[in-house]
């Protein structure tokens, strides 16, 4: 089979669609090298070193009516590269059913709060239009929460939608690093509201008067992110090259993700495949994700998140159990697991576009 991807994601250079995206790409490639696989869009992306040699990259397009891309370029370029299935890794899939797709839906926070994806306006007025003419052959959720919602929402069929965990990349893993001084608490994902980084410095300045510990920010701001600015202690880091974030996962007292909802939440497992005690809220997805092996507040809450960050802070021997227990529950994941439960979706794809 030869399977098309969205590659639009990877032209924005972190986040978790574009480490989807990427992740799944290889690890399709890899388990299934039988098959060829296009990463395909109309804007400029670049693929990393080693990756599989069954995994290539499209072309742009070449003309005016190429540049419309969702409705002629792509088709064209599937065509011209004997692509049996399209793969929408971010809510977009080809206007015309010339062939089946299958069409990731990360969140519904597009729909929820339009202070959260303020530039989502396209994405809340198409996919919609997209379900009701019945385009996507197939839906992958990352979360049965995500799943659950999706069919409400948009009235989908229940066995047209299918929850594909995401997982951790092989290289977050624990790495040996001194003892930090001071001690940090950590924050990985993109600075947006969503994330509930305002609550989060709320309560390191509370546990700050009582214990010398610091808050470490690591992620990209968003454009819309209100500007934060620089005190004692608190660390703005920006984005972190993905090859430093396990050393970073690793020295942390805990990595905090108070979100106030996700779709899965992969820094959350990052951090717990690292071996990092967690603090985050009691988002459905994140709750799915971290089973027993974090400590959950709810995301409103920043007294509860005061209580949880001092006791950690006073007397960090006390949850070691919960490293292990955040090993133990991140080794459940895999990139493997998730693309051939993917390659699942497709095969059934495919069955369901010839009736």
């Amino acid at each position: 089979m030869t399977i098309a991807l969205d590659a639009t994601p990877l032209t924005v250079p972190t986040g978790g669609v574009h480490r989807y995206t990427l992740e799944l790409a290889r690890a399709l490639a890899g388990r299934f090298p039988e098959d060829e696989y296009w990463l395909l869009s109309d804007q400029p992306f670049s693929l990393p070193g080693g990756v599989p040699r069954n995994l290539h990259s499209g072309d742009r397009p070449r003309n005016a009516i190429a540049r419309k891309w969702w409705l002629w370029g792509l088709q064209q370029e599937m065509t011209r590269r004997n692509v049996d299935l399209f793969h929408g890794t971010d809510f977009s899939i080809p206007y015309l059913p010339f062939r089946p797709s299958v069409m990731t839906v990360h969140d519904l926070s597009p729909w929820m709060d339009p202070s959260w994806q303020p530039q989502a306006g396209r994405i809340r007025r198409r996919t919609p239009l997209l379900f009701r003419a019945g385009l996507a052959t197939m839906v992958i959720t990352p979360s049965a929460a995500v799943r659950r919602a999706a069919i409400e929402r948009f009235r989908l069929a229940p066995d047209r939608v299918v929850a594909v965990p995401l997982a951790a990349s092989d290289q977050f893993r624990c790495v040996a690093t001194p003892k930090p001084v001071p001690p940090y608490f950590l924050f990985v994902g993109t600075l947006e509201p969503r994330k509930n980084v305002d609550r989060l410095i709320a309560a390191w300045r509370e546990v700050r008067k009582t214990q010398a510990v610091d808050l470490v920010l690591a992620g990209r701001a968003r454009a819309d992110f209100r500007h934060i600015h620089p005190e004692p202690g608190l660390r703005i880091a920006g984005p972190v090259p993905e090859g430093d974030l396990a050393a970073l996962y690793s020295g942390a007292l805990a990595a905090v993700y108070p979100s106030l909802y996700e779709g899965f939440g992969l820094p959350v497992l990052e951090a717990m495949q690292c071996g990092a005690i967690v603090v985050a809220s009691r988002d459905p997805a994140i709750l799915e994700v971290t089973g027993e092996a974090a400590v959950h507040v709810d995301a409103t809450d920043t007294r509860a998140l005061v209580g949880a960050l001092s006791a950690i802070a006073a007397a960090p021997e006390k949850f070691l159990d919960l490293r292990e227990r955040a090993l133990r529950r991140a080794g459940e994941f895999s990139w493997r697991r998730t693309a051939e439960q993917t390659r699942e979706v497709y095969d059934a794809a495919r069955r369901l576009f010839r009736q």
